[in-house]
């Protein structure tokens, strides 16, 4: 697989500097969890992160559920810095068809 990072179809999608990048977060009850940064998204005045679990079974650059989180903080350089799931159903939609569409050269949708 090339290293070279693909580029979406959409100027409000940013996809990852580099393909496989994996960051840690802190779920609501302390755990740990891994994901697979796919790409960040402007939506409605609003940053959207796309990301991948990871884990033994499921390594980076493999496929499965994507999980959408919004930005609700960022640092002094203007990167996102932390994030919440989106839990609003409609925005989920939207959001995610907009990611869809936006990355339909670089992945695969079912």
């Amino acid at each position: 697989m090339s290293n070279e990072v693909r580029q979406g179809s959409n100027p409000n999608f940013a996809p990852p500097v580099e393909e496989g990048i994996v960051f840690e977060f802190e779920d609501e009850s302390g755990e740990l969890v891994t994901l697979e940064f796919l790409g960040l998204l402007l939506h409605n005045d609003r940053r959207y992160g796309f990301f991948f679990p990871v884990d033994d079974e499921n390594p980076a650059k493999s496929s499965g559920e994507v999980l959408v989180m919004e930005v609700t903080e960022l640092d002094e350089e203007g990167q996102p810095a932390g994030f919440e799931y989106v839990v609003d159903e409609a925005i989920l939609n939207e959001v995610y068809a907009s990611f869809q569409e936006a990355t339909k050269d670089i992945y695969r949708f079912e």
